[in-house]
C-alpha cells in the first residue's frame, strides 16, 4: 500500500492557485510567440503554458517584455499554435526537491523519467538561485578518497572543490564521471546530463553508474532533441537539487555533463531574444551564466546556528581539437579550483583515464598534501616532464643510454608512472601515495 505524505499533500493543495492570468496569442513567428494581455503581469523568465485549440499544451518561457505584448520562446516546435490560443502564466516555476529523489531520474521540471510516481517536496526552490554570501563561505575541506590513484595523489580533490574535466568526444569522459560517482566519498551524487543523446541515458544509468552508483544518485536529464530552454534549465535544476541536499547538511558531489552544451543552449536562447553574438558566436551573457552556475557549487556557509554541507563539483567541457582557448573552456577554467585534461593521443594508445597529467592542475595543492607527499608529487611530475620533452628523440632511437642521467631516470620510471595513472580501486590516499613511492623506485 502506498504511503501518503500528508505534509506534502497539504503543500500541493496550498500551492493550487485560485486564479490564473491568461493572455492570447497574437503572433507566431520562427520560434517566437507574441502574447497580448500579460505585459503588465508577466516577469522576465516566467513560465507559461499555451493551450492550443487541438487540446494539446506547450510549455514556454518569457523571453522579452514589450509595451502591450510578451514574447515567449516555446519548449518545443510551435507547430499547431494559432492566433487566439489561450496562454496561462505560471510564474517563475521552481522545483520541489525531496530526499526521496535519491535513486531517481527526473527532468528539469522535477517530473519523473523512470516511469514511477515521484514525491514532491514541501518547499519550492528557484532554479536560478544565488550562491552563499562570499564572506560566510567555509574554506575548502579535507582531501577526498576517489578510488583512483592519480586523484588520490597528484591531482587531489578536496571537499568543496570545483574542477573542470576538459575532453573531446570519445576519450572516456563519461566513464571517468561514472568512476567519480561510484568512488568518491559523498552522501549524495547529483548528475546533470545536459543535451545527451537519448540512447545514452539508459546506458549511463545501467552500465556506467550501475546499481551501486544509483543508490545515492539523483539524475536530472534533458536529451539533445529537447529545446534549448529545457537543456539550459537542466543545469540549473540539477544545481538546485544539489543545494537542497547541501542545506540539509549533506556533502554533495555534483557532476555536470556538459557545460559546453549548457552554454550552447544559452546561446540559442539569448540569440532568439535579440542578444548579439561576440565570443565566437557566443553572446556576452555566456560568461556570466557559466560563472554564476559554477559559483553556486563549492563550500557552504558556516553560520553557527545553521551550518550547511558542501557541494564538490566536477564540470565537464567538450573541447574540439583540444582547444583549451575556446570560450567555454577559457571562461570555466578561470573560475574553477583546478582542471583535468583528457588527451586523445593517450586514449588512442589504450591508457584510461587518458589524463594529460602535465597539463592538469589541482589548486588544492600544496595544502591538500603533506610536505613529503608534495615532494613525491614534484618528483613524479619532474620525471614525466623530462620524458615528454625527450620522447620524440627516444622513440626515434636517437638517444643513447648514459648520455643524460636525468633522461635515463625518466625512461626507467615512465612505464611505472604511466601504469600508476591508470590504476583504479585504490584503498585511500595513504595507500595511493605508497604506490606512487614504489613507482618512483628504479634502482
Amino acid at each position: 500500500m502506498a504511503v501518503v505524505n500528508f505534509e506534502t499533500l497539504r503543500a500541493e493543495i496550498a500551492d493550487i492557485a485560485d486564479t490564473h492570468a491568461v493572455g492570447r496569442v497574437v503572433e507566431v513567428g520562427a520560434g517566437r510567440i507574441e502574447v497580448a494581455k500579460l505585459a503588465e503581469i508577466a516577469a522576465f523568465g516566467d513560465r507559461a503554458l499555451i493551450h492550443m485549440k487541438s487540446g494539446a499544451q506547450l510549455g514556454a518561457e518569457v523571453l522579452a517584455l514589450k509595451g502591450g505584448t510578451v514574447t515567449l520562446l516555446a519548449d518545443g516546435a510551435a507547430d499547431g499554435v494559432s492566433l487566439g490560443d489561450r496562454v496561462e502564466l505560471l510564474g517563475q516555476g521552481g522545483i520541489y526537491p525531496d530526499a526521496s529523489w535519491v535513486g531517481r531520474i527526473v527532468d528539469p521540471f522535477g517530473r519523473p523519467l523512470d516511469g514511477r510516481r515521484i514525491q514532491r517536496g514541501r518547499d519550492e526552490r528557484p532554479v536560478r538561485a544565488s550562491p552563499p554570501p562570499a564572506t560566510s563561505r567555509k574554506r575548502l575541506g579535507k582531501r577526498l578518497a576517489t578510488g583512483m590513484t592519480v586523484f588520490d595523489t597528484m591531482l587531489p580533490l578536496v571537499r568543496g572543490q570545483r574542477i573542470g574535466l576538459f575532453a573531446g568526444s570519445g576519450v572516456g569522459k563519461s566513464s571517468l564521471l561514472g568512476q567519480f560517482a561510484k568512488g568518491l566519498d559523498a552522501d549524495v551524487v547529483v548528475i546533470a546530463l545536459i543535451g545527451e543523446r537519448g540512447r545514452e541515458l539508459r546506458e549511463f544509468v545501467e552500465q556506467t553508474l550501475g546499481p551501486e552508483g544509483m543508490k545515492k544518485a539523483v539524475l536530472v536529464a534533458a536529451t539533445s532533441d529537447q529545446s534549448p530552454l529545457v537543456r539550459r534549465r537542466c543545469a540549473w535544476a540539477a544545481m538546485t537539487v544539489a543545494e537542497y541536499f547541501r542545506d540539509k547538511g549533506r556533502h554533495v558531489l555534483f557532476l555536470a555533463d556538459s557545460v559546453t552544451r549548457f552554454a550552447e543552449a544559452h546561446r540559442e536562447v539569448a540569440l532568439a531574444g535579440g542578444e548579439q553574438p561576440s565570443l565566437r558566436g557566443y553572446p556576452p551573457s555566456t560568461s556570466h551564466q557559466i560563472m554564476s552556475l559554477a559559483e553556486r557549487a563549492g563550500p557552504g556557509h558556516d553560520h553557527l546556528d545553521t551550518p550547511s554541507g558542501d557541494i564538490t563539483a566536477i564540470f565537464s567541457v567538450l573541447v574540439a581539437g583540444s582547444d583549451m582557448e575556446e570560450p567555454v573552456a577559457d571562461i570555466l577554467r578561470g573560475v574553477l579550483d583546478g582542471h583535468v585534461i583528457l588527451d586523445r593521443k593517450i586514449a588512442e594508445r589504450g591508457r584510461f583515464p587518458a589524463i594529460d597529467l602535465l597539463r592538469s592542475v589541482s589548486r588544492s595543492l600544496p595544502e591538500a598534501a603533506t610536505d613529503d607527499e608534495n615532494r613525491l608529487i614534484a618528483k613524479a611530475r619532474k620525471h614525466l616532464g623530462i620524458y615528454e620533452n625527450s620522447e620524440m628523440m627516444i622513440q626515434a632511437g636517437l638517444y643513447t643510454s648514459g648520455s643524460d642521467q636525468a633522461i635515463d631516470s625518466a625512461i626507467r620510471v615512465w612505464p611505472k608512472l604511466d601504469a600508476f595513472i591508470a590504476e583504479f580501486g585504490a584503498n585511500g590516499c595513504e595507500q595511493s601515495f605508497q604506490k606512487l613511492s614504489e613507482a618512483l623506485v628504479f634502482e
